[in-house]
């Protein structure tokens, strides 16, 4: 999530207050290539002549609040670099620092593997643009096809019906300059405060979220989904810009489209604050967990 400029408290909540739904539009890019799925198409990465080095490219398809692309896409480029270095097929456990904003263009992706085992595989990979390294993440893989063992969940999924029941939170639209929602799509109960004006106070949320083209939830598109919301600190009146994420992928999804989610921030000091981010399947398994510590703008 990329840094904004601060501004007075009352202006940033007005700022947030301006996405009503009647200023969304319906452009979607999902349209432009039935036969690709965007996500995979934009997190493309190919290899190069240096052994381990991968190009890519930063597409300004998915900015989030601030108008730069959004962390957990770049996440996303990271990993689909270090997953082709890889004996094993999943991401288990991600941790990414993001030390400088990605800017829309070309990367490369330096990977290192340290090491490969039976049943654990773990490297980190390095995103540069230009000679400046933008985000540096490790990772270990897994197959989690393969996972067994004592199995205890102490809390339940989020209580939500189902997403033919709920309000498409944009009318099927997207916010003005924050184009990740041109592509991901969110239900909720009710729309929230920060969208309708009336700041709840309350940093948390519910919600199912999906691609709007339809393209199936799996392991390797998790880490980017647990941060591709809006971060629920706007319910404060305040945007936020990540640090560091860490994601812990726990199973592979049932093969739908629609995942549920629940959002939590428990403390905000200093200027920084936690996001807890929870994925659910369609079958009500827990299959993402993550925490991310963030920054609100100055």
């Amino acid at each position: 999530m990329p840094p904004e400029p601060r501004r007075p408290q009352s202006d940033r909540v007005t700022r947030l207050r301006t996405y009503s739904v009647g200023q969304v539009n319906g452009f979607s890019r999902a349209a432009d290539d039935p036969g690709t799925h965007v996500f995979d198409r934009d997190t493309a990465a190919d290899t190069s002549e240096k052994p381990g080095e991968y190009t890519a490219e930063v597409h300004d398809g998915w900015s989030a609040l601030g108008g730069m692309p959004n962390g957990g896409y770049v996440l996303a480029l990271c990993m689909q670099a270090l997953r082709k270095e890889m004996a094993h097929p999943d991401p288990l456990v991600v941790s990414a620092f993001f030390m400088r904003r990605a800017q829309p263009g070309a990367a490369v992706l330096r990977t290192d593997l340290g090491h490969s085992g039976r049943r654990h595989a773990t490297g980190s990979v390095s995103m540069l643009q230009g000679e400046t390294e933008v985000v540096r993440a490790t990772a270990t893989f897994a197959d989690l096809s393969k996972m067994e063992g004592r199995t205890l969940v102490l809390n339940e999924k989020p209580d939500l019906p189902p997403p033919d029941d709920c309000f498409d939170v944009l009318d099927g639209g997207s916010m003005p300059g924050v184009r990740i929602t041109e592509l991901i799509e969110y239900r909720m109960v009710e729309r929230p405060g920060w969208l309708t004006g009336e700041l709840t106070g309350e940093p948390q949320a519910e919600f199912w979220m999906r691609f709007k083209d339809n393209r199936p939830i799996d392991a390797f598109a998790l880490p980017s989904l647990v941060d591709a919301a809006t971060p629920v600190v706007v319910e404060l009146g305040e945007g936020s810009s990540t640090v560091e994420l860490t994601v812990h992928v726990r199973a592979r999804p049932t093969p739908d489209p629609w995942v549920a989610c629940r959002a939590t921030t428990r403390h905000v000091i200093e200027g920084y604050h936690e996001e807890d981010f929870e994925v659910w399947d369609s079958s009500g398994t827990l299959v993402a967990q993550s925490r991310q510590l963030a920054i609100l703008p100055k």
